[in-house]
């Protein structure tokens, strides 16, 4: 019997990925139990249609140990020949009670946010994350972000 239910639950696995047509890039990378300030997360591309438009996601582990509502990065495009186009962007991550928002059964949860609509990536060799939330009133950001354990960014074909 045992058997039997762990290659029912291997099938399940396997038709669940091969599902996800639309994925052409998705890795993550731990941060350890707190993400540092000057800790950049980068992601090395695959070379990619520069004919197709792509929606690109950062994706988010957080557990309850996060402390904030919200959530500034601030995301560098990179090309090959060091050009660098950089974003700073805010995502909310909790609700008003401060309950995370994001999907997951137990207090970790996945966030996918969405970073780009329909872009071109021609010549975009690197993605580099990396967190700026600061404190009210507070100049410097903060030293440790807890409760992010790993950063992710995804990419996916458009319909």
């Amino acid at each position: 019997m045992r058997i039997k239910n762990s290659v029912v639950l291997i099938l399940v696995v396997i038709l669940f990925f091969s599902c996800d047509k639309k994925r052409v890039f998705d890795e993550y990378k731990s941060v350890g139990s707190a993400w540092h300030k000057d800790s950049i997360v980068t992601f090395n591309l695959p070379k990619l249609d520069s004919t197709k438009q792509y929606n690109l996601f950062v994706n988010l582990r957080d557990n309850s140990n996060y402390p904030f509502n919200n959530l500034f990065l601030i995301i560098s495009m990179e090309k090959p020949n060091g050009l660098i186009k950089v974003d700073t962007l805010e995502y909310q991550m909790a609700n008003p009670d401060g309950s995370l928002l994001g999907d997951g059964f137990s207090d970790i949860k996945e966030s996918k946010l969405f970073y780009k609509e329909k872009i071109k990536l021609e010549g975009i060799a690197k993605i580099h994350i990396k967190q700026a939330v600061r404190e009210n009133g507070k100049i410097p950001g903060v030293s440790a972000l807890d409760g992010i354990t790993e950063v992710g960014f995804r990419i996916e074909k458009t319909e």
